[in-house]
């Protein structure tokens, strides 16, 4: 069965930029110290690839849901 890849980020390479804030604003905001949170896992991919790849520190990737 396949399952539906979430994205995430990678807490430790992640350097807070916040471009990912800035092209997933209903999705993604960021905490008192600038670092972001994934309040929906499940964005369109391609809005959701576009993010992945523009992010400067390589930290949001997608993953299956465990």
């Amino acid at each position: 069965m396949s399952s539906t890849p979430e994205l995430r980020v990678d807490r430790v390479a992640c350097t807070g930029h916040g471009l990912c804030a800035t092209l997933l604003p209903e999705r993604v905001h960021l905490d008192e110290w600038g670092y972001p949170v994934v309040e929906d896992p499940h964005p369109g991919r391609a809005e959701g690839e576009q993010a992945v790849t523009f992010c400067p520190a390589r930290a949001l990737y997608w993953a299956d849901r465990a």
